[in-house]
Parts: structure tokens; C-alpha cells; sequence
């Protein structure tokens, strides 16, 4: 089915059923876009501490899977004593009330309460089909909200709960990556996912930026001003052929090569590098360099440069410093440096796992982070 343009946006739709199964690469009618809002991170990726918390109803396969890493997988010969097993969130086939009503009405639908990983400002939704051909959703719509603390499913759905509209009931199409821009001011902690009236949902994707609560970072004190979970995020990066370079500042340390970034391998005398935004405006008095799983593809060597503001000088944060393979290198600054920007440069080229910059946030930077936080 080709794609046809949704109403009033420049991102695409997918409407209609996918074609049956064919045999060979499951992918290669598969329908996608290149989304603008993906540069922004996964709000809902499952190691920044997403989660499905409550569905009505998983009977074919759990809500959990809506939050995988990676693409969906699909195995034409898997079937188990329900049927066939996806790699999804697939619901029962719903009825209506009896012989004489046979079909469900239009206010049926099936839906999934699903907890942010990191709360913030939602830019961008990918409700994806993969592998639901003639078992996906006629429809989908999605509401946000924000709750204090970490609410109960009961405590979400209660009464009093505000719910805000994301995504309208949109029809969307099989087998494919269906984007919705969403342009709804707020911070947000959960959301409620629902297909009208019943069927699959391979993945979610929720991209935005991260709004993290200021009175927790205060209360830690020195965190890692570049995290992912704490709003850090990445800017820009030279080279992203083998890995997203925002695996640099996910949680954890790598446990395989490709959870750290890795570019091609330099045939001239450049180098490759990474641009990261703060938090906020921080004061940074540590870092660590880590090349964890990277042992023959390691960058030779690193140095770091800050600024403070846009339009702000560029200066030398960590001189150029040999790296080790598979190795986590600790720095502890002469003095503490301000700065709202950071590039880390290697040399000639490779890769790291993980960049930490340890520190606290700026009077100014606070009272940023406060202010997005109340009106973001």
C-alpha cells in the first residue's frame, strides 16, 4: 500500500492492510518514514526504567513486549497453545453483545497504562505494527499525564486523573511505523495507549526531551550532569555508522560492543567527536571516559572541551589522553569548570561505551531546570 500524507503534517500515514506474509525477509515490505522528532531520545526505552504497568487485556502476547529493545522479531513456525506467538502487545479478537449485535461498538477498545523511563516534554510518538498484518489495530489514540511519586495503576486510573490528548483516534496502517508529531506543552509521567477496538502493537516509541525534577538532583548533590536520565542529551556526532552515539550516556556500562559507539574506520587525518548538551548550566568536577567491550576498536585517545552558552568560547575541559581498551578512565579536575556544552573528540577514530561528567548544577542552571520543569 503506498504511502499517503496525513492531514495538515509533513509525516507520512500508512493506512490500509499490510500485504499477507510472504516468505524471505519479513522486512522488506515493511512501511516507515524518517520521523524529525527521532532525534529526540526515548522517553519510553525500558533502560532508562520504562514499564507497562497495567493492560485489560494481553491475551496473545504481553504488554511488556511493546517496550522491547530493537526491532521486533518474527518467526513464521512460532506458535504456542493460544496461537500465534508475536513479539508485541496483542489483545483477544473482541464481540459484541449477542447474535444480534455481533460487533463491537465503536467506544470499544483495548488499552495499556505505560510508565516513562524519564519524564518530559513528548515531541513524537511511533506506534509500530511490524509483523501485525491482518491483526493490528483499526485505530489508535494516546493520552499523557503526570503524576508525583510513582502511582498505582489503580492510583492512575482513578477519577480525578487529568488526562491529556497526545494523539487522537487516528486510523493507522499494518506492518509499519506509524509517527505522530504531538505538540502538547507539559511534563509527563505516563501514558494510556489504546487500540480501537482490539489487536496488536508491536512497538511504542516516545521521543522528547528529558524534564527532570530539580529537587531530586539537589538532594543527590553531584550527579552526572550528562546522563540521559538526568537531562543530558546529544547534539550532534561525526560519525554514527555502527551505534547511536546517545549509547554514550545511557544508564549503566556497556555489557557488548554495540551498547557503547563505534564509527567506521578514518582514511585521512580527521577525527571523530560528539557534541552534548547539559542538563542545565553545571558546575563539572570529574569525568570518566569508559571503553568497556571496545578492545580492538577503542579510540586511541580523548580530550573534552566545554562551553558556557551558545555563543560562548570553546576551552580545553581534558587535554588529549591515550585510552585504554576495556577500560573505565577516571579524571578529577584542578578546579571546578562551568559550562552548558560539551564535545568530546577521539582520536583518529573507534569508538567508547560511556562519558560521565560529574558535578552539580549552577545557581543560574537550577533555577532553568526549575522553570522547565514547572512550565514545560
Amino acid at each position: 500500500m503506498p504511502e499517503a500524507p496525513s492531514t495538515g503534517s509533513a509525516i507520512p500515514s500508512f493506512t490500509g492492510d499490510a500485504r499477507p506474509y510472504g516468505g524471505g525477509d519479513p522486512y522488506a515490505d515493511y512501511r516507515t518514514a524518517d520521523f524529525p522528532f527521532t532525534r529526540f531520545v526515548d522517553l519510553a526505552d525500558r533502560r532508562l526504567g520504562a514499564g507497562v504497568t497495567a493492560a485489560n487485556d494481553e491475551f496473545f502476547a504481553e504488554r511488556e513486549n511493546m517496550l522491547g529493545i530493537g526491532p521486533a522479531e518474527f518467526d513464521p513456525e512460532r506458535f504456542g497453545h493460544k496461537g500465534k506467538i508475536m513479539d508485541g502487545w496483542e489483545t483477544r479478537r473482541r464481540r459484541g453483545i449477542g447474535a444480534d449485535q455481533p460487533h463491537p461498538t465503536d467506544a470499544d477498545h483495548d488499552w495499556a497504562l505505560v510508565r516513562l523511563g524519564a519524564p518530559g516534554v513528548i515531541h513524537g510518538i511511533v506506534v509500530d505494527t511490524a509483523h501485525f498484518r491482518g491483526n493490528y489495530p483499526q485505530a489508535v489514540s494516546v493520552e499523557a499525564t503526570s503524576l508525583p511519586g510513582t502511582p498505582s495503576p489503580e492510583d492512575l486510573l482513578a477519577d480525578d486523573v487529568t488526562w491529556t490528548v497526545l494523539v487522537p483516534r487516528t486510523a493507522i496502517g499494518g506492518h509499519a511505523a506509524n509517527g505522530f508529531a504531538v505538540d502538547a506543552p507539559g511534563r509527563f509521567t505516563h501514558l494510556r495507549v489504546n487500540q480501537h477496538p482490539d489487536g496488536g502493537i508491536a512497538r511504542l516509541r516516545v521521543h522528547g526531551e528529558v524534564a527532570p525534577d530539580p529537587a531530586w538532583l539537589a538532594a543527590l548533590g553531584t550527579f552526572d550532569l550528562i546522563a540521559l536520565e538526568n537531562g543530558g542529551r546529544v547534539e550532534d556526532a561525526s560519525d554514527l555508522f555502527y551505534s547511536p552515539a546517545t549509547h554514550t550516556i545511557q544508564p549503566g556500562r556497556s555489557r557488548r560492543m554495540d551498547d557503547g559507539w563505534e564509527t567506521r574506520r578514518r582514511r585521512d587525518k580527521e577525527n571523530d567527536w560528539i557534541r552534548y548538551r547539559l542538563a542545565a548550566q553545571s558546575a563539572i568536577r570529574a569525568a570518566e571516559i569508559d571503553t568497556a567491550c571496545l578492545k580492538g576498536n577503542a579510540a586511541g585517545w580523548a580530550a573534552l572541551s566545554v562551553r558556557d552558552g551558545e555563543s560562548g568560547e570553546w576551552s580545553e575541559l581534558l587535554p588529549r589522553t591515550r585510552l585504554q581498551p576495556d577500560t573505565n578512565h577516571r579524571f578529577v579536575l584542578d578546579a571546578e569548570v562551568v559550562a552548558t556544552d560539551v564535545r568530546l573528540d577521539i582520536f583518529p577514530d573507534g569508538g567508547i561505551s560511556r562519558l560521565r561528567l560529574f558535578g552539580s548544577l549552577t545557581e543560574r542552571g537550577t533555577a532553568e531546570l526549575a522553570a522547565r520543569h514547572r512550565g514545560a
